[in-house]
């Protein structure tokens, strides 16, 4: 039987692995001669959920089954106050996660947006990387 710490340890590693496929998937759909958007828009507020739910892992507090980031980064603000406070402006994204899946629901991506969106979600990914200490990205 496993420890309870190296259970926690692949729970918040297997997180950071999901947040990590959306972050090269934005970087890479970011990099084509003519970005799609929506598709850079949905990756990045997928890396800022899933990294924000590796945080919350690390530190046992459960959370809902959501995309909005709002929520999750008030349950976030409980163990990095001051990243959370750092972080506010990362709710622009949550509509990015469901609503663009479906037609006729989602917003515009205005051109640029997507190039913000990205630095967003690296920011989230550097900040959250930090708080989480031995927990590291691998690779």
């Amino acid at each position: 039987m496993r420890p309870p710490d190296q259970v926690l340890r692949e729970l918040v590693e297997q997180w950071i692995a999901k947040a990590e496929v959306d972050y090269r998937a934005a970087e890479w759909l970011l990099q084509g001669g003519e970005p799609i958007r929506e598709a850079v828009a949905f990756h990045c507020q997928q890396t800022v959920e899933k990294y924000l739910k590796a945080l919350l892992v690390r530190h046992q507090i459960e959370f809902p089954k959501t995309h909005n980031l709002r929520q999750l980064l008030d349950m976030a603000a409980r163990v990095a106050p001051e990243m959370a406070e750092s972080l506010q402006d990362i709710v622009i994204l949550t509509p990015y996660g469901v609503d663009i899946r479906y037609p006729s629901d989602f917003p515009d991506v205005l051109p640029g947006q997507e190039v913000v969106f990205c630095q967003i979600a690296a920011r989230v990914r550097d900040q959250v990387v930090g708080q989480l200490g031995s927990y590291r990205l691998k690779g």
